[in-house]
């Protein structure tokens, strides 16, 4: 076969054999400088490589917010089956950046958070089920606190509940006597309807979430 091939190498005119080695010349000296350029930049940019570097980013975001309010939390903890980017112990709360963690926590007790890739960490402060304090950075969030507080203080005539709570019980779909397993189960409910990824919105997704925070403070 190689005598076959070098027969016909030969039969072709000198100027075709001179433009095949200089092609192979040239193939190989830029197989040599791509070498050599990912041995002296082994650290050059790469898909994974910034994939990566947003979850490190993510994650020290969260960590600061976490660190801020000062609230206890383990990364990478496994909760039966998933794994999940940061669990509050004193609060059983998952924070995970997977739907499919997120959706697959809804059976047990323990409440999934979803932070999705963009959204800053100072906003999971919305998405904890739970009060928490106000970063100095969020102004427009500690005034909204101080009109609920204000509020709190407004109450219908006779023995009813306070106006904000009231409110907040409405907009979860639950009876003023709902005690906190039943918010836990509307507020998962309306969460899921709400939330911007399935077909939601940002303004009525904050609004079921300072519902929950609020109903769960109010019976605190």
């Amino acid at each position: 076969m190689f005598a076959v091939l070098a027969d016909l190498v030969a039969s072709l005119p000198q100027w075709v054999r001179l433009g095949l080695v200089a092609g192979g010349a040239a193939t190989a000296a830029i197989a040599g400088i791509f070498l050599a350029g990912v041995r002296l930049f082994p650290t050059a940019a790469r898909p994974s490589d910034s994939r990566s570097d947003g979850d490190s980013r993510r994650r020290a975001d969260v960590r600061e917010y976490l660190d801020e309010i000062g609230e206890r939390y383990v990364e990478d903890r496994v909760l039966g089956e998933q794994s999940v980017a940061f669990y509050l112990p004193d609060r059983d709360v998952a924070v995970t950046f997977d739907p499919q963690a997120f959706y697959a926590l809804g059976d047990r007790s323990t409440h999934p958070v979803l932070v999705e890739y963009e959204m800053p960490s100072v906003n999971l402060g919305y998405r904890l089920p739970f009060v928490t304090p106000e970063p100095e950075r969020d102004r427009e969030r500690r005034e909204r606190r101080t009109r609920y507080e204000r509020n709190d203080q407004q109450t219908l005539a006779g023995d009813t509940e306070p106006q904000p709570k009231l409110a907040a019980y409405e907009t979860l779909g639950v009876p003023a006597t709902a005690d906190e397993t039943e918010l836990r189960a509307a507020y998962r409910d309306r969460v899921k309807e709400v939330h911007p990824d399935h077909g939601g919105d940002e303004e009525s997704f904050r609004q079921v979430q300072e519902a929950y925070a609020t109903a769960t403070r109010q019976t605190a």
